[in-house]
């Protein structure tokens, strides 16, 4: 139900702006820290495309792209993890056992059936639960003796992780070894670590997360870890809709009410749309000064919310690929208003989808080639192809 209060759209892209440190006077330093503040404020950089990650922490600092490295693989003050709707995600160390324990564990159990029914149909064991539990456990142990190790040589130390299963729904035959590892990480006993190429590589070597918790990843209340990510998304992209915060973290609608009523969320409209709000945010926050970025594919701003007319406007078509992922956009002071590619040749090509006038204009190209500066020799193709990249990067 509509409450009395009122946060437009202009209050919602002046707390972007300043939020999510994309607003002039809100960008990150260069230093482990401020990369990790970039997450942080984003509760957490969506993972699944690899150099989304350096992108979005670029867009939002001054950091260089080996700065993010060494926050990932060297000094370990982040890490990846299989978290909200089953998709990797980059996070602080603080909040990775809130996002274990809120969403990780049931993406966990969930893929542990599906695997335990795979063998089922392959005729593995008499117990396939038994097995799998047992191959985990001296997996677990090969990847602990060795510190780090690719999946390659986890099967060459356990070769039962080579055992053939049939998937629905085409029955193709395969390995099992990637759903294995991906069930051990989901439980919290692996991570992965530094990637086998450069920041935009999809390969990795995995490591057992006491290389990140010497003492094990903590385990926290679900029913508390529920509230503390509410809390958290409220605070990044708040006020929003209560569906928003059920499609972002992959809850029921039980869980998520649960959750906002244990953080004490007020009702308000939003412009027409009845939304939430944490009790302590309910003051206007002051205009930024004009901003515009250039955001990769997957940038957890643009995917932050479902609902996304707010920001994105009569652009989906252009940005988006047919499976909802979102490729490179332009921003202009809270909406997307175009979006970018990088050619063969290094150079940042991008097309403004409507007038943002002379000003902004200016600094979206200035934006553009500070970017393809910054990137250096490194090409990107974003994971997820969208119509508008795709054009970009063929055109003379």
């Amino acid at each position: 139900m509509t409450g009395e209060l009122r946060i437009g759209t202009a209050q919602r892209r002046a707390r972007l702006g300043r939020r999510h440190r994309l607003a002039p006077g809100h960008a990150a330093p260069d230093s482990v820290a401020g990369v990790v503040g970039v997450a942080d404020a984003l509760v957490a950089l969506h993972a699944t495309d690899p150099a989304s990650v350096v992108l979005a922490v670029l867009a939002r600092s001054d950091a260089a792209a080996p700065t993010v490295e060494r926050a990932l693989h060297d000094e370990r003050a982040l890490v990846r993890m299989l978290s909200m709707r089953r998709t990797v995600w980059v996070t602080a160390l603080d909040v990775a056992p809130v996002l274990q324990a809120a969403c990780t564990l049931d993406v966990a159990a969930v893929q542990r059936r599906k695997l335990v029914q795979h063998l089922e149909r392959a005729g593995v064991a008499e117990d396939p639960a038994v097995w799998l539990a047992d191959v985990e456990a001296s997996a677990l142990r090969a990847l602990v003796a060795r510190g780090e190790a690719t999946a390659v040589e986890l099967v060459t130390d356990e070769p039962r992780l080579r055992t053939r299963i049939v998937v629905p729904p085409d029955d193709t035959p395969q390995n099992m070894t990637s759903r294995a590892l991906l069930v051990l990480a989901a439980d919290g006993h692996i991570a992965r670590g530094r990637p086998l190429g450069g920041w935009t590589s999809t390969q990795y070597r995995w490591s057992p997360t006491s290389a990140w918790w010497p003492g094990g990843m903590p385990e926290l209340d679900p029913a508390a870890a529920h509230a503390e990510l509410a809390r958290r998304w409220l605070t990044a992209f708040g006020p929003a809709p209560v569906a928003d915060l059920k499609w972002w973290t992959g809850w029921t609608m039980a869980r998520t009410r649960a959750a906002l009523t244990a953080v004490g969320a007020v009702a308000v409209d939003l412009d027409g749309v009845p939304g939430v709000v944490l009790p302590d945010d309910v003051e206007p926050v002051a205009q930024p000064e004009p901003w515009v970025a250039l955001l990769p594919g997957l940038d957890p701003t643009a995917m932050g919310w479902q609902d996304r007319g707010w920001y994105l406007g009569p652009h989906k078509a252009a940005l988006f690929d047919r499976s909802g992922n979102i490729g490179p956009t332009v921003w202009s002071d809270g909406r997307i208003v175009g979006g970018w590619a990088q050619r063969a040749d290094g150079t940042v090509a991008l097309r403004l989808l409507e007038d943002i006038g002379t000003e902004a204009t200016t600094a979206v190209h200035a934006t553009a080639e500070r970017l393809s500066a910054r990137i250096g020799d490194v090409r990107v193709t974003p994971r997820f192809r969208t119509p508008l990249e795709r054009e970009l990067t063929t055109l003379p």
